[in-house]
């Protein structure tokens, strides 16, 4: 079953016909060319240039926009503080869309911080009140850490407290002021001496889901604000001196801010309100910055050319045999499977490890934030989705081994993976029917692709066609492999072991 070295050569020898090897190149050049056009094709909607992205302490895109009542803080001490309600305003929700209405979206916050500085993207321990999650503490932009369900609704408040010890931050929680649990605790590395802390206030917009095509979804963003109200204020180890009312990022330029309720912090009668708007966290694909793999957009016409080329690869050969020449047999078949394969992953291997890094260069340079992955996940997706085509490959092997009738297993071929990957990828399908395709066909594979990563305390829509595959890409590829092994298993168990059995009825038991 095993093929020989001269098996191979010969394979690969009646491989490179000049239609397979046009056919390969013109797959490469679609995914540079539809790569490199749409990278050309974005461009910054600044006026003038665009200030920059704030990137946290690792060097990644995030969100830092928020009001921020805040002193001076040493490397020891503490903040304690007693949260007493939270309200809300949220602009044009459904159903009509037509008027503005009170209202926390469900991770709304309010609470304390501390942080280094005003500088967005600087490092930041802060527990908080959420609209819908309860208590949380949140750190490192990446970090969450639920404490208790409880809110502040009905007129129970929460008291929370943070205390700084050098570099290291502990959250507790209390709803009496007095017996205090636990929430989490964060090592923020070069948090200077002297810190920031104080209160803090901010509203990421309300996503909801428009119906269309045959019941996929697009997403609808509308602003909102929001405030907590404050008492029972106890510092310790900060500066003698009055708060700093800032705005972390921007705050009050919006319609709704300048007319009727500008974000920021309002003492009254002993009590503080502070108000905002914005978001702490992971920046991802809903706040505009695009992942390395948009640059993938011709991938989809690739992978049709390698479907088609694999097909024809083991028909004409089965064709050849039907017409008086040597019959396939396994270890020519295996041959074949091996020389695609490996023709498939290096044509694409080279294909995207241009487009990949020259499309990252030219959103940047139009001003395009892109959402930066380390060089091991770079590598992955560069290596794994090669890997991916490679495997679709053997797959439609199999299948024009199997079937032996070109057009109908090129027309299998094509359902069974690039239909699904095709149509996961734009909002046409339900979101449970596009992660059920993702799961249990072939398309599993490119997974591997993605580099969007889903955050629990992030407000995104977690679907196909907003770039996030349902399976790790682990798990997805070895849906393609187990594809792969069965269908290729399965051809090579019809064909003779060899040339002196190709005569010989094949035992299918």
């Amino acid at each position: 079953m095993f093929p020989t070295n001269e098996q191979l050569r010969r394979e690969w020898t009646g491989f490179r016909r000049a239609g397979r090897l046009i056919a390969m190149a013109a797959a490469a050049l679609a995914v540079v060319a539809l790569g490199l056009l749409y990278a050309s094709g974005n461009h910054a909607s600044c006026g003038a240039p665009c200030p920059p992205e704030p990137t946290g302490p690792d060097g990644s895109l995030v969100d830092d926009q928020f009001s921020f009542l805040h002193r001076d803080m040493g490397a020891d001490g503490s903040i304690t503080v007693r949260l007493t309600s939270m309200t809300g305003t949220i602009t044009y929700p459904p159903p009509n869309h037509d008027e503005i209405v009170p209202g926390l979206v469900p991770w709304a916050k309010a609470g304390i911080i501390i942080k280094d500085g005003v500088r967005p993207g600087s490092s930041y321990a802060s527990l908080m009140v959420t609209g819908s999650h309860g208590v949380r503490m949140q750190y490192g932009y990446r970090h969450d850490i639920a404490g208790s369900g409880r809110g502040v609704a009905g007129g129970a408040p929460r008291w929370l407290r943070l205390t700084r010890s050098g570099e290291t931050v502990t959250g507790h929680e209390s709803a009496d002021g007095m017996k205090w649990t636990a929430v989490g605790t964060a090592r923020l590395p070069g948090l200077p001496e002297t810190a920031q802390v104080g209160l803090f206030a901010t509203s990421p917009g309300d996503l909801t889901l428009r119906r269309t095509g045959l019941g996929g979804n697009t997403e609808q963003v509308r602003w909102t604000q929001a405030g907590g109200t404050f008492d029972n204020i106890t510092l310790r180890g900060t500066a003698v001196g009055g708060w700093s009312d800032d705005g972390v990022g921007e705050r009050n330029r919006t319609d709704w801010e300048k007319d009727h309720l500008a974000s920021g912090a309002v003492e009254k009668n002993g009590t503080i309100t502070i108000t905002g708007t914005g978001d702490i966290g992971p920046a991802g694909a809903e706040d505009g910055a695009r992942p390395v793999e948009r640059t993938l957009g011709g991938l989809a016409l690739a992978l049709l050319v390698v479907l088609v080329v694999a097909v024809r690869f083991a028909t004409t050969a089965h064709r050849a045999g039907t017409a008086g020449g040597s019959p396939v047999t396994r270890p020519q078949l295996a041959a074949k499977a091996i020389v695609v394969a490996a023709v498939t992953f290096a044509t694409a291997l080279l294909a995207m490890g241009i487009v990949i890094p020259a499309g990252v260069v030219i959103l940047k340079d139009n001003g395009i934030p892109v959402i930066e992955v380390s060089a091991l996940t770079g590598t992955r997706v560069v290596v794994g989705t090669a890997g991916a085509l490679a495997l679709a490959a053997v797959v439609a092997l199999a299948l024009g081994s199997l079937l032996r009738r070109g057009w109908l297993a090129i027309l299998v071929a094509i359902l069974a993976i690039a239909v699904p990957y095709v149509v996961t990828s734009v909002p046409l399908l339900p979101d449970g029917l596009s992660q059920w395709l993702l799961r249990f066909t072939p398309a599993a594979g490119f997974a591997a692709q993605q580099t969007l990563i889903e955050y629990p305390q992030v407000i995104a829509h977690y679907a196909p066609s907003a770039g996030y595959f349902p399976l790790p890409w682990g798990a997805g590829t070895a849906v393609l492999c187990a594809y792969a092994a069965t269908l290729l298993g399965l051809a090579l168990n019809r064909l003779p072991r060899s040339d002196e059995q190709a005569g010989q009825p094949v035992d299918w038991r």
